[in-house]
């Protein structure tokens, strides 16, 4: 079923007019069918705080659930905001205070950036576990994106992720390791996953504290895992959400920054994303940028129509088939009449029947 526009959201009408199914609020008022309120932490810096929202919601809005989805976004405080981002927020956000009073089915907390040695020198430290405490107590299932599985799994287990010698930065082949669990259903045993982080949990840490690890690669590490009781907690480290473009977009970012003296060495190309083709388009602007750079001219604007239409997502049907099983135990647990789940009814040490 489709997302319902129960606000207005510019990211209704943006997934409307990329063709996905979008109910209005009238509409849904007249369909008897149960609905889905899943909510949406978004930790994203500015410059990619609305392409996070299209992302996740149409990973909900693919779903095949009987159910109507209300995604319901909202942020945090210590998160720096400029003008632009900070009236989106106000206009179109929820606070935590009205989150936590109607209640959620399904909580996703996203990425986010940081400039802290240890996470718990982030401002937004505090306000993120306070999100989380609550939904660990009422929520059914809690889905945490890259920085947010860091940071969750720091707090609940206090092992700190761990530094990489290099940025993990690229589309990586992954293999089911799991195959009978519930989020693994219909899912292919191999396929690729972005990922993008200068940090990792590694595998040995996961399971040294009972994680069940779903999905792994040799290359990249651990990119699903869920925790002990099998649903409570899913553990994402890789980027199942991204577009086609996102590491396009941060490639292009971090050019920005070495031109502007923001960063020493000319960065490198995502593992596994540009073909020969592109990588020949971008060896030619490098010597553009290098040569703007030297002689103080301005930079001539990156080739990015000729380097789309050589880019391949081969992660989105995964990604859509992993958000419609969680969602679907979601549906199998949470209590129709009501937002929170009917916790007298699940053993908590075995919420799915495993």
């Amino acid at each position: 079923m489709p997302l319902v526009a129960h606000t207005a959201l510019p990211t209704f009408q943006r997934l409307q007019e990329e063709g996905e199914e979008i109910l209005s609020a009238e509409r849904a008022e007249h369909q008897s069918i149960r609905e889905l309120h899943i909510g949406l932490l978004n930790l994203m810096p500015d410059a990619a705080l609305e392409a996070t929202e299209r992302q996740f919601f149409r990973l909900v809005g693919a779903c095949n659930q009987i159910a109507q989805f209300h995604v319901h976004p909202f942020t945090i405080e210590g998160l720096p905001r400029g003008t632009q981002a900070q009236e989106h927020i106000n206009k179109y956000y929820e606070s935590f205070a009205q989150i936590r009073e109607d209640g959620l089915d399904a909580l996703v907390i996203s990425g986010a950036n940081v400039t802290k040695a240890h996470l718990q020198e982030e401002a937004f430290w505090e306000p993120l576990i306070e999100v989380f405490t609550w939904a660990n107590e009422n929520v059914t299932s809690i889905l945490c994106s890259c920085l947010a599985t860091h940071a969750v799994f720091q707090y609940c287990y206090g092992i700190e992720r761990s530094r990489l010698p290099d940025k993990r930065w690229g589309v990586f082949s992954h293999k089911v390791i799991d195959r009978s669990h519930p989020l693994m259903a219909e899912i292919n045993t191999r396929f690729d996953v972005p990922h993008s982080r200068y940090n990792e949990i590694f595998q040995t840490d996961m399971e040294k504290f009972g994680l069940k690890i779903l999905v792994a690669s040799k290359e990249a590490g651990v990119h699903l895992a869920v925790s002990p009781d099998g649903f409570r907690i899913v553990y994402f480290q890789g980027h199942p959400e991204y577009d086609d473009i996102s590491l396009l977009k941060e490639y292009k970012r971090e050019v920005l920054r070495y031109y502007r003296y923001e960063r020493e060495d000319y960065p490198p190309y995502p593992a596994h994303y540009f073909d020969t083709e592109v990588q020949q388009l971008l060896s030619d602007y490098c010597h553009e940028v290098n040569y703007a750079k030297q002689h103080g001219t301005d930079l001539a604007r990156m080739p990015e129509d000729q380097i789309i239409k050589h880019l391949d997502n081969t992660w989105r049907d995964s990604a859509k088939a992993v958000f419609n099983n969680w969602l679907g135990k979601v549906y199998q647990i949470t209590n129709e009449d009501r937002r929170l789940p009917f916790m007298d009814d699940i053993d908590p040490n075995n919420p799915l029947g495993l």
